[in-house]
């Protein structure tokens, strides 16, 4: 942990509200696309927010960073560098939901969090269109600008839940399997896996589903989510951080009765 998590998870809040006040809110309904080589959607935005990351991130703590917009060589250079040291890595997002960013929809954030090796140890995500701060330190719970997670009492029976499934990115049988006998009551997207684990830490979804996230997707809200008491783990393994670093499925609840029953049901 750093010296101080407290007053880093406040630097942290502080910088990603004017960064995106300054580089996000002013782009946004105004931002023009452009294609990334593996065919997914950027914008000016996402370079212009990831630009003043990089810049202002060692002014909290001098360590390594890794950004979505980086190129894999960096990205993979900057985990190897921090994996045995003590001043610990930042990774971000500078725009989760960018295709949502640039056709309007509210729906999108920008998420930093700082690991240490290997583990998240504080964590914030900010949508800047709903004002709504998520954050997290390792041992000390999540909250929404101020108040503790989840926000409610949710229902232990997976019958009666709320379940966000990415189904681009999941095993086709299982996606039939899900669309022809759903275990739970209701299905969700929202584009924009930081906010998705955000909501189900919050209470507002009850399960998820992705077949794949970055470093990036998951490194905050893995932690959020986890100090709210929620659970996590991958396709493959019961332990989260056993999935692979770099493209990790994920299968998670809030309530340990649904996160039980939604991880049999998945795998059965």
């Amino acid at each position: 942990m750093p010296p101080d998590p407290k007053k880093t998870q406040d630097a942290m809040i502080v910088l990603l509200r004017e960064v995106a006040r300054e580089e996000i809110l002013s782009r946004f309904l105004h931002a023009r696309r452009s294609y990334k080589s593996d065919g997914s959607l950027c914008s000016e935005a996402d370079i212009a927010t990831q630009k003043a990351l990089a810049t202002r991130l060692p002014s909290i703590i001098e360590a390594p960073v890794i950004g979505e917009e980086m190129d894999e060589a960096e990205q993979k250079r900057g985990w190897a560098e921090s994996e045995n040291d003590s001043s610990g890595l930042w990774c971000f997002d500078p725009i989760d939901g960018t295709t949502n960013f640039i056709n309007g929809l509210p729906l999108f954030t920008v998420s930093l969090a700082w690991m240490q090796y290997g583990k998240p140890r504080v964590a914030v995500t900010y949508n800047p269109i709903s004002d709504e701060m998520f954050y997290a330190a390792e041992g000390q719970g999540s909250y929404l600008n101020g108040m503790r997670l989840p926000l409610r009492k949710v229902s232990p029976e997976i019958g009666h839940a709320i379940a966000d499934i990415d189904f681009k990115r999941i095993p086709s049988k299982l996606g039939d399997r899900i669309v022809e006998a759903p275990p739970f009551y209701s299905q969700r997207n929202l584009g924009c896996s930081t906010l998705e684990w955000c909501y189900l830490a919050a209470g507002r979804l009850d399960i998820y589903l992705h077949g794949g996230q970055k470093l990036w997707d998951y490194a905050a809200g893995e932690l959020i989510l986890k100090e709210a008491g929620g659970a996590a783990c991958t396709l493959e393994y019961d332990d989260f951080d056993a999935g692979d670093i770099w493209t990790r499925s994920v299968l998670a609840a809030l309530h340990p009765a649904v996160f039980s029953a939604w991880k049999n049901w998945v795998r059965g």
